[in-house]
C-alpha cells in the first residue's frame, strides 16, 4: 500500500484499527453460544471439557469459508450503527482488511450502501452494510 498524502481522520483511523478486532468479538461469540450448547446437552462433562470441546467445534466451523464470511452477529450491528448516518451523496472511508479508501456513497438501499471511488466515474460497488465497514469522515 503506497502511504497517503494526507493523513486519515481520526475516527478512520481508529475504526480501521478496531475492525480486526471486530472478527475476534464474533469468534468469542460463537464459543461462547457453542460452549453453552454444549454444556446444556452434554451434562455429564466437565465445564473445562465442554470449553475445550466448544474451543474445537469453532475452529473447525471456521475452515468452512462461506460460514466464517457470513457469521458476524456483534460485528454487523457495529458496522450498522457505525454507517447508521450515511446519506447519498456522502462522502466516507472504505476500511477493506488491506487498505483504507475514500469514497461517495451515489445510494443506500435497507442494508446495503453503494460506493463509488472518486476517480471512478459512474460506476459503483454495491456493499452490505454488514459485512463492510464504512466510516463517514467526521463522527
Amino acid at each position: 500500500m503506497r502511504s497517503p498524502v494526507r493523513p486519515l481522520p481520526p475516527n478512520v483511523g481508529r475504526w480501521a484499527s478496531r475492525a480486526r478486532w471486530l472478527r475476534w468479538l464474533d469468534a468469542l461469540v460463537a464459543w461462547l453460544l457453542v460452549w453453552a450448547a454444549l454444556a446444556l446437552g452434554l451434562r455429564a462433562l466437565t465445564p473445562a471439557a465442554t470449553a475445550i470441546a466448544a474451543a474445537v467445534v469453532v475452529g473447525l466451523v471456521a475452515l468452512v469459508g462461506p460460514l466464517r464470511r457470513r457469521w458476524r452477529p456483534l460485528g454487523a450491528l457495529i458496522l450498522l450503527s457505525v454507517s447508521r448516518a450515511l446519506k447519498p451523496g456522502d462522502r466516507a472511508w472504505l476500511v477493506l482488511p488491506r487498505h483504507v479508501e475514500p469514497v461517495i456513497v451515489p445510494a443506500r438501499r435497507r442494508l446495503r450502501l453503494v460506493v463509488a471511488r472518486p476517480d471512478q466515474g459512474a460506476e459503483g460497488m454495491e456493499v452490505r452494510r454488514t459485512r463492510v465497514l464504512v466510516v463517514p469522515p467526521a463522527g
